[in-house]
């Protein structure tokens, strides 16, 4: 979803002052909760300025969501970039790391995203959550189809299954660290940078004793 005209013709200031605002009303309340009047409380500007700008409050969600995701695959596509001489389980590693510093760098993003997934109020949820989900399976599979070629997998695999394994793998770490029932009562929910590096060591470790190569 892209803003209108009227939004592009703002300074860069004020536009990204709309964007983390309205990232922090969506992200702690959700779509329904939401409230276009408290957030322009919050920027003063005239409640039909984010009309003008988005059309309505499903297009100002819409957009938050999409530059949230683009952030992300930004983050992603560094970790590849710069993980492109290593092996596969040294880029594990390194993808969960970096998705343990995004949340911490950038909360209210993966606030929206936990919002978006247990949210069926929300417009157009199915193809948003699945455009996520297919960009972060083509990010694995990446790494995969480069590992293949350089020796580093078990032979037998199917490289979209495995794809298919490491995207779950990662989102439920992930979700487990910040929702407290989906850990399992194994103390993953809000634990310590020090604990975060211990599972993320062993789940590599894990992940190279099934698939990789002899």
């Amino acid at each position: 979803m892209k803003p209108l005209k009227t939004f592009h013709n703002l300074s860069k200031s004020k536009q990204d002052r709309i964007t983390r605002i309205a990232f922090e009303e969506f992200s702690e309340k959700g779509y329904a909760g939401a409230s276009i009047n408290a957030m322009v409380r919050r920027l003063g500007i005239a409640k039909g300025s984010i009309f003008q700008y988005f059309g309505d409050k499903r297009g100002l969600f819409l957009f938050v969501f999409h530059t949230a995701m683009e952030m992300v695959k930004d983050y992603l596509r560094t970790v590849r970039d710069q993980t492109v001489s290593e092996d596969l389980f040294t880029a594990l590693e390194a993808t969960l790391t970096a998705g343990v510093i995004f949340m911490q760098k950038h909360p209210a993003i993966y606030r929206l995203y936990i919002k978006t997934l247990f949210d069926e109020d929300i417009p157009f949820r199915s193809e948003i959550l699945r455009s996520l989900r297919e960009y972060s399976f083509k990010y694995f599979r990446s790494l995969l189809d480069r590992s293949r070629a350089r020796g580093e997998l078990r032979r037998d695999l199917d490289l979209d299954k495995a794809a298919f394994l490491l995207d779950a793998l990662m989102d439920r770490f992930l979700l487990a660290r910040t929702v407290p029932h989906l850990d399992a009562g194994l103390g993953i929910y809000r634990c310590g940078d020090a604990e975060a590096r211990d599972w993320i060591m062993q789940i590599r470790e894990m992940v190279r004793l099934g698939i990789g190569g002899a």
